[in-house]
């Protein structure tokens, strides 16, 4: 069982939904990343997912380019976030899932990638540009390491589509909540709902919702809805990127302690496993 896995079944004999914040590595600096990682896995976070900057971010929106651009402009490189990484690691209860796109990974060579961050204590992957019919290079040596490669299900997926995208995916399954990149928005699709009844059709891994949750309130709705974990991205990367690296760390830290009070379950009989 990989770490991920262990995490969604421990909520899930809980009836707990995962919150997964987002942030940029190097945004404002490594050291402050570092910092992140451990206020965010002692506010809540159940996973945290942390993006390596990238010059062309096609799938991320206007706060998540800007972080990754004033991350690259201060010569963040992969190899430093994996130092980081490798030495924050060990302190964090929540596994750390890598996001990243597929042109770098084949840069550095798909076995060598994957070494690199599985020596670093990293538990999963998501390459938001990598296809389902060329993932199958990625996700086999992937399984072999113990990295859980997640693919995405956007809402224009067809239905045979999602189906074989929640056969492949590891660890768990992406659902995009909006057609486009990432950001924040005022309003949830209502047909998120029925996505997550969709994919629930066809298999029983855990569904993560993410791309445009931005507060409390719709990160509730979102697990209403039937979610196994709540992505949060841009409103992470925005909080952390305002003020001084002290008022970024302690936004955060309130944010993701209100986010995970609002996704907590109230009910008290949470120790009768989920059929």
């Amino acid at each position: 069982m990989t770490a991920i896995s262990d995490c969604f079944e421990t909520l899930g004999y809980n009836r707990e939904c995962a919150l997964i914040p987002f942030i940029t590595a190097g945004d404002p600096n490594l050291e402050t990343t570092a910092a992140a990682l451990q206020i965010l896995d002692r506010s809540g976070a159940d996973m945290i997912e942390l993006g390596v900057p990238y010059s062309d971010p096609l799938a991320d929106g206007p706060v998540i380019q800007a972080a990754a651009t004033r991350a690259l402009q201060r010569g963040t490189k992969l190899e430093q976030v994996l130092e980081m990484v490798q030495a924050t690691s060990p302190k964090l209860r929540s596994p750390i899932i890598l996001f990243t796109y597929y042109n770098p990974i084949l840069h550095r060579g798909i076995e060598k990638f994957l070494s690199s961050i599985a020596a670093a204590g990293v538990a999963g992957l998501v390459v938001p540009d990598l296809p389902l019919e060329e993932a199958g290079g990625l996700l086999e040596p992937a399984k072999e390491m113990g990295i859980d490669v997640t693919l995405l299900v956007a809402p224009t997926s067809s239905a045979e589509r999602i189906e074989a995208i929640a056969t492949s995916s590891q660890g768990f399954i992406y659902l995009v909540s909006v057609t486009g990149v990432t950001g924040m928005r005022s309003q949830l699709e209502n047909r998120v709902s029925d996505l997550l009844k969709q994919i629930r059709g066809v298999t029983d891994k855990p569904i993560g919702v993410g791309f445009g949750i931005s507060e409390a309130a719709q990160a509730r709705q979102v697990k209403e809805w039937g979610a196994d974990a709540v992505i949060v991205g841009s409103a992470f990367v925005k909080r952390l990127a305002q003020g001084t690296p002290e008022q970024g760390l302690n936004a955060i830290a309130e944010f993701c302690q209100s986010l995970k009070a609002a996704i907590k379950t109230t009910n008290t009989s949470t120790n009768t496993p989920l059929d």
